[in-house]
């Protein structure tokens, strides 16, 4: 199949599949005569691995190390685990990290009143920063 229909079939787009094949996540496929790619079952069954990953927010070599992993029968499961397990832990710091975000703006919105004077506890807040 060629890269639009490989696209379609796995949610991921021909400019990611082709940023994919050039950082070396997905293999070159195959040229036809006429030089376009020509996608296979495999190809499309790990694109949409990458995808399912991307969308859990995993980082691009993290998804290297479970592709990896995802190869190799004979990997413990641990392994995997574990490469998940780090990126729960950054995901988990993100939140916090979002959450003071959220609490500061929430702090300075709440203290501005919004008139038509022009003190502004807002810009006042991010000229601090």
């Amino acid at each position: 199949m060629n890269i639009g229909t490989a696209s379609a079939h796995t949610g991921v787009s021909a400019k990611m599949i082709r940023y994919y094949e050039e950082i070396g996540l997905v293999p070159k496929p195959l040229r036809r005569d006429s030089g376009y790619r020509d996608y296979g079952e495999a190809d499309v069954h790990r694109l949409r691995f990458i995808h399912r990953a991307r969308e859990l927010g995993f980082s691009i070599e993290r998804i290297r190390d479970l592709l990896r992993l995802w190869n190799d029968r004979r990997r413990p499961s641990r392994e995997v685990k574990k490469v998940a397990q780090e990126h729960i832990a950054d995901l988990e710091a993100q939140i916090a990290r979002m959450h003071g975000l959220l609490a500061t703006l929430k702090h300075l919105a709440n203290s501005c009143e919004g008139n038509s004077r022009p003190h502004c506890p807002i810009l006042e807040g991010l000229s601090r920063g």
